[in-house]
């Protein structure tokens, strides 16, 4: 009897057990937690060779705001992203010389607000509108060209290739270039067009000279041959009358 007891004891634990796995296994597993937007400086400082890129993107908050566009953009972003060497070729103090807002510029001319793949280069309208903003002649214009599977990139001042990709993932695309991008805005801006001259005032003695009406030496001539004429006429009835 001791033993059906104990038989019966074992029995019920055995079947709660495969009850409570049965459970377990039927629960639906967590989700893994959304991942943040991708971070631009993360993506450069793993590629290596960007050091110099990376502390402008940091130094001009540009960072900051493409961490936030791409959490809040539907379009996506590409950058193109100098390497060290590019900006060792760099005339010495070229970052130096220029104002705040200008390494702004210059870090935002490298972006373009649109995500791009490699094939949809051949088919961009140029020239293309980066974050710097205006990209109208002498301001901001870069132009891409396509040669086969070569991607050239143009500013006016700047002619170099994309040499390789260093992220994609649908939203962001990063491309390495070998030269700095040099805006004309920045790096040969135009001088600004001269102020139109003052009107000339009228001169008033010219005027009064040429609305007054035109003697000729002929007029002159006639009118002392007539008062001469008219003296010889008074002086010859003096005579006459005398006699």
């Amino acid at each position: 009897m001791r033993q059906q007891s104990v038989f019966a004891t074992l029995t019920l634990l055995i079947l709660f057990s495969l009850s409570c796995s049965t459970t377990l296994a039927q629960a639906p597993a967590l989700a893994p937690a959304p991942s943040g937007p991708t971070n631009v400086t993360k993506i450069l400082e793993k590629a290596g060779q960007f050091t110099l890129f990376i502390r402008l993107l940091k130094s001009t908050q540009v960072a900051n705001q493409l961490l936030g566009q791409l959490n809040n953009s539907n379009n996506g972003m590409t950058v193109f992203a100098p390497t060290d060497n590019a900006f060792s070729s760099l005339k010495s103090g070229t970052l130096n010389s220029l104002t705040d807002e200008q390494k702004v510029e210059l870090v935002q001319f490298h972006i373009v607000p649109t995500y791009l793949t490699s094939s949809q280069f051949q088919t961009i309208s140029n020239p293309l509108r980066t974050q710097a903003g205006d990209s109208g002649d002498g301001k901001f214009p870069l132009n891409v060209t396509t040669s086969g599977n070569s991607v050239n990139i143009t500013t006016g001042l700047t002619n170099t290739s994309v040499s390789g990709t260093i992220y994609t993932d649908g939203q962001l695309a990063v491309y390495q270039i070998d030269q700095v991008l040099q805006p004309l805005q920045i790096f040969a801006p135009r001088p600004p067009a001269p102020a139109p001259a003052p009107a000339k005032a009228k001169n008033k003695k010219a005027t009064t000279v040429a609305d007054s009406p035109d003697v000729t030496p002929a007029d002159n001539s006639k009118a002392a041959t007539l008062q001469n004429v008219g003296l010889f006429g008074v002086g010859a009835l003096v005579i006459a009358l005398s006699l």
